[in-house]
């Protein structure tokens, strides 16, 4: 069965407020479901990566044909680029977001997805759909806190 997998990210400053917004959808049998969820502070490039792991993380089988798609170029580029392989061999060592990073690889592994990159903001209906999820989830009065970042920023030495 296809699973299709549309993403986004957004963060008010950056850092700042953010969220994510996803919509996860089985053509072939007209289902559909959005999620979301908003963070006190946090960047864009890790509500963009975070989308696609909670994605992932929901899948109840190995079996499907998933396509995730995405604005970002981050995410995308790391998959289709093959960044990643180059970061785990060195350990993770001057990447950014290696927790969530660490978490996404062997949801990836498990799932082996294709991604698709898309232009954000160019009236894509889905992306647009993802965008507004979460534009409001980093507006919304009730914030998760991303423990990582506020713990790393908490620990800068600048």
């Amino acid at each position: 069965m296809r699973i299709e997998i549309y993403t986004d990210g957004a963060c008010s400053g950056n850092p700042g407020k953010g969220g994510y917004g996803i919509l996860m959808r089985v053509p072939e049998k007209r289902y559909q479901k959005t999620f979301s969820k908003g963070f006190r502070k946090t960047t864009n490039n890790r509500m963009e990566l975070l989308a696609v792991i909670t994605a992932l993380e929901k899948l109840k089988s190995t079996e499907n044909d998933i396509h995730i798609f995405t604005d970002s170029k981050y995410v995308s580029d790391a998959i289709n680029q093959n960044w990643i392989a180059g970061w785990i061999r060195r350990g993770w060592k001057n990447v950014k977001n290696p927790d969530l990073w660490q978490q996404f690889v062997p949801l990836y592994q498990k799932h082996n997805p294709k991604m698709h990159w898309i232009k954000g903001h160019a009236g894509h209906p889905e992306n647009e759909l993802c965008d507004r999820l979460a534009v409001a989830a980093a507006a919304s009065p009730d914030l998760e806190v991303d423990i990582y970042f506020e713990n790393l920023e908490n620990n800068s030495l600048f």
